[in-house]
């Protein structure tokens, strides 16, 4: 393990999840929509739990010079389950702020993925690859749920516009 470039890593990680938990948290706070606040405050709270335990990572390897990966928290699920009911469907603009708001955190969670999917594939270190591997899963979660509104959302412009050919 390249210890420097690990820490460059775990930091550019932090960042990233810092960033993200103030974006989800900022659009939590501004929509009025229940279901779509919903939707922004869980991802705002998976960002804290990937903070935390990025925090504790960083720490171990700065002491220890490993990981202690032996508690990665199982990815508990709410956010990849919910339902993309007609009622939230209904309630975001096409074309409005929530609608601006998915888009930007699909760039986040792709480029996220991207990040952690490089560095699980070129470490030799096992533990680094378990706890890259976990974080690009985890978002790859969050993406799924984001590209699934997202394509709900432009059916619904198009539709709405008439853009169907037939």
């Amino acid at each position: 393990m390249n210890m420097e470039q690990t820490l460059d890593i775990l930091k550019q990680a932090l960042l990233m999840e810092k960033r993200g938990h103030s974006f989800y948290s900022a659009v939590a706070l501004h929509t009025n929509n229940p279901e779509v606040k919903k939707i922004f405050q869980i991802m705002a709270d998976e960002e804290t739990t990937h903070i935390k335990f990025l925090s504790e990572q960083f720490s171990s390897i700065k002491k220890n010079q490993a990981f202690d990966i032996t508690d990665l928290p199982e990815n508990p699920g709410t956010f990849t389950t919910l339902i993309l009911s007609d009622e939230v469907m209904k309630n975001i603009s096409s074309a409005g702020y929530e609608a601006a708001a998915i888009t930007a955190a699909i760039d986040m969670e792709k480029k996220a993925i991207d990040i952690y999917g490089k560095q699980a594939e070129i470490t030799t270190d096992p533990q680094e690859k378990s706890l890259f591997t976990w974080l690009g899963n985890w978002e790859k979660g969050h993406l799924k749920i984001l590209n699934d509104l997202d394509n709900e959302l432009k059916e619904k412009i198009w539709f709405d516009s008439q853009f169907w050919p037939f």
